[in-house]
């Protein structure tokens, strides 16, 4: 019996070097199993039981389904009997943690909702879920109160409903599961990459191509353990691919849209400080020093009153379209532009106008 692992996708979130986030980085956990040559015929979800030691056969019934247990690429119900050489693959999330989360009372952005899920507008500044350093004030303390009545956000779970993230000091949407169901098939289609995600970015300099795309292994920096690195001989870190777009050219920096391909952590923040272009403000990879432009002093000044206005990395999460987990409509929503990167825009576009 061979057997790999792999994660759903890294969510995008601030490193430490906690255990908490080391943890907390993927909320599931994908299982790929070959049966032997051998094999008597087994139903499924005791195949899984004896090869997944922390998950219970009703954890692993439940995944089945939400359509989340594979045998040759196909989706199959618990009582599927294994057969020898059949490839099964099966998406769990991870087990809860034990720590207490205190709801709280924090007004939320909600773009939509239903009984199965909500999209909500996330400001940059708060913390999608608790880690050391950040047990109040983050996106689930909001979630634990608004849906308290919902028996999936009354524990002590510090990534219920969460099947994606984002960075702190990112802006932008995100998608929550109401159920355990919706949670596993949401899960699903960001581990097969069937949902869209597009990001609106400010960078240093000029681009030199209208359209690009940015590839190479993203891992944690071997000295400064709260960034990443970019490995383009795949030596460390995880296959990752950015695609991105020029929107608008704006003197020193371009304004550009990125759809990801893959879902690391930090990675187009990462992808553009590795190709010389970091995001404008970002001060963990070098966006928040004067990169591009003059030395006059006027401009000097220009350039730190932009910094004032955007105090954070120019980075907003801008759409997201997935497949509705009960009634299997494609659902598409689009956040407008937060006012501080709308200023930041602005003063670009009057700075260039009057060059």
């Amino acid at each position: 019996m061979v057997e790999y692992t792999e994660e759903i996708e890294d969510f995008e979130e601030e490193i430490t070097e906690s255990e908490e986030e080391i943890q907390g980085r993927e909320m599931f956990e994908h299982h790929r199993f070959e049966a032997d040559k051998g094999q008597m015929p087994l139903r499924v979800d005791k195949f899984l039981l004896v090869r997944l030691p922390h998950a219970s056969r009703t954890k692993i019934q439940d995944a089945a389904e939400s359509g989340c247990i594979r045998v040759n690429d196909k989706p199959v119900k618990s009582n599927y009997k294994v057969k020898p050489n059949d490839i099964v693959s099966v998406v769990l999330s991870y087990p809860k943690r034990e720590i207490e989360i205190t709801p709280e009372n924090i007004p939320l952005d909600i773009v939509y909702e239903d009984d199965y899920l909500l999209v909500v507008n996330k400001p940059a500044g708060m913390v999608v879920h608790p880690a050391f350093g950040h047990f109040s004030g983050t996106l689930v303390n909001a979630l634990l109160w608004h849906l308290k009545d919902n028996p999936l956000f009354t524990g002590n779970d510090i990534r219920p409903g969460l099947v994606h993230r984002i960075d702190k000091d990112t802006s932008g949407l995100l998608v929550i599961a109401k159920t355990e169901e919706a949670k596993s098939h949401l899960a699903l289609q960001f581990f097969n990459k069937t949902s869209d995600r597009k990001y609106l970015a400010v960078c240093w300099g000029n681009l030199e191509s209208e359209t690009g795309t940015i590839t190479g292994h993203i891992g944690r920096h071997p000295v400064n353990r709260k960034v990443m690195s970019v490995y383009p001989d795949g030596s460390h870190g995880k296959h990752a691919i950015t695609h991105y777009k020029v929107i608008e050219r704006l003197g020193y920096v371009n304004l550009v849209e990125c759809i990801l391909e893959t879902g690391r952590t930090h990675q187009i923040r990462a992808h553009f400080k590795y190709i010389g272009h970091p995001l404008f403000n970002d001060a963990e990879y070098g966006g928040n020093a004067i990169l591009k432009g003059t030395t006059f002093s006027k401009y000097k000044q220009f350039v730190n009153n932009c910094f004032a206005v955007c105090p954070r990395q120019a980075l907003h999460a801008q759409t997201l379209g997935f497949t509705h987990p009960a009634t299997g409509e494609r659902l598409s929503f689009e956040s407008p532009i937060p006012p501080d990167m709308l200023q930041l825009i602005e003063k670009w576009r009057n700075y260039t106008s009057e060059r």
